[in-house]
């Protein structure tokens, strides 16, 4: 009996000692004047709930956390969300322009035509003017044929035609005194027709035996030789038509709808000759073998300074289109690999897909791209379309 008793006594004192301390503040240093004391139970973190809190709440040795400022002190602070760190990127404006849309050509000089110089009767050829190389003109003397029997045929027609026209005449008077019947006339008037047309067939014959230029040229092979027998159709002389000279060449067959005749078109030949000319002929179907079609420019050369058979190259203008001129940096791929430039409009990155259609030393033209536009020259590569950006335009005016 004296045991438990004993027993009890110690456990009651040790009750009434905890809750002695229980009910106590406990004192930190260092946090300033009256922000280091706490209570023993908001130490432990007693819940509020929880049976020991409300039987002390009940004896007064606790208070109940009722200001909703102390609930705030109490909880547990969330993290602050820190705000987006957008791209920084640089661009720059640059603005549409007309390009000339041009097409590259090449192909050879040509003469524009070759001229033979034909005999036109038969004879022996007693004499040539002009030899390999000389430059004639129209109407110029070229080979004379030995004349032959032609000057003896020339008077016979000339003493018949006077003997025609003394018949007739004769004729004439006696009918018009009645002496010869009215319709005698008319085998004069034949005969007297007659001997004109021997007369005019004399002279022709004759000229014909005096060979000159019908165009203007250089005199090339075949050459016939005094002393040759020419007959009628055989060459005396072959001539070259240098002026004007023809530029030969082909044009794609995606650019033919632009080639319309008189475009000017610059010509450089091998030998450094530069001279612009105007098309004259697009062959109406293509060479089946590239699919391209036959062009002919034609090229003033009075001083017949340009040669046929030069090798050449040609700049056709075939119209103006807008582009922009950008240079080759600026150029990148999307995600399908598409070509093209990323740009920034409303804060934005947006793609372009461009088409290239000159590369330069200094940069390229492209179109697809608005008349106006604020390309990515730094950090393209960073970014994708939609993305927000902080771009820095390091354009001081329009970029051309």
């Amino acid at each position: 009996m004296r045991f438990l008793l004993s027993y009890g006594v110690a456990f009651l004192l040790i009750v009434i000692i905890g809750v002695w301390m229980a009910s106590g503040s406990l004192v930190q240093g260092g946090q300033g004047e009256g922000n280091g004391e706490r209570a023993i139970l908001d130490v432990l973190e007693l819940p509020q709930d929880s049976g020991i809190r409300a039987t002390l709440e009940q004896i007064g040795l606790v208070s109940k956390i009722e200001d909703e400022t102390d609930i705030a002190e109490i909880a547990v602070e969330e993290p602050a969300v820190e705000p987006e760190v957008l791209q920084s990127v640089r661009t720059r404006t640059y603005v549409a322009q007309d390009l000339p849309l041009t097409v590259s050509l090449r192909g050879n000089t040509k003469a524009s035509a070759t001229v033979s110089i034909r005999a036109e009767t038969t004879g022996i050829l007693k004499s040539r003017h002009v030899d390999k190389g000389d430059r004639v003109k129209a109407g110029d003397l070229l080979c004379e044929i030995d004349q032959g029997t032609r000057k003896a045929q020339l008077a016979q027609a000339e003493a018949s035609l006077a003997k025609a026209e003394l018949d007739y005449s004769s004729n004439k008077t006696l009918r018009e005194k009645g002496l010869s019947p009215a319709n005698s006339g008319r085998q004069f008037e034949a005969a007297l027709e007659a001997a004109r047309a021997a007369l005019d067939s004399s002279n022709a014959e004759l000229d014909r035996t005096i060979i000159r230029s019908q165009a203007a040229g250089i005199v090339q092979d075949p050459l016939a030789e005094p002393g040759d027998m020419l007959s009628a159709g055989a060459v005396c002389v072959t001539l070259v038509q240098l002026d004007p000279i023809l530029f030969a060449g082909d044009i794609p067959e995606a650019r033919i709808n632009a080639a319309a005749l008189g475009l000017p078109v610059t010509v450089k030949t091998i030998t450094g000759q530069e001279v612009v000319g105007t098309l004259s002929y697009v062959s109406p179907s293509s060479n089946p073998a590239t699919r391209a079609f036959p062009v002919e420019v034609q090229i003033e050369n009075k001083d017949y300074s340009i040669r046929a058979g030069l090798t050449a190259e040609a700049i056709a203008v075939l119209g103006t289109t807008k582009a922009h001129f950008v240079p080759q940096s600026v150029l990148t791929l999307d995600s399908e690999g598409t070509i093209g430039v990323r740009a920034v409009a409303n804060e934005s990155v947006a793609f372009h897909a461009v088409q290239i259609l000159r590369d330069t030393t200094e940069g390229i033209w492209v179109t697809g791209l608005p008349d106006n536009v604020d390309i990515i020259t730094f950090g393209q590569e960073y970014v994708i379309a939609g993305q927000k950006v902080v771009a820095d335009n390091l354009s001081d005016e329009k970029t051309s």
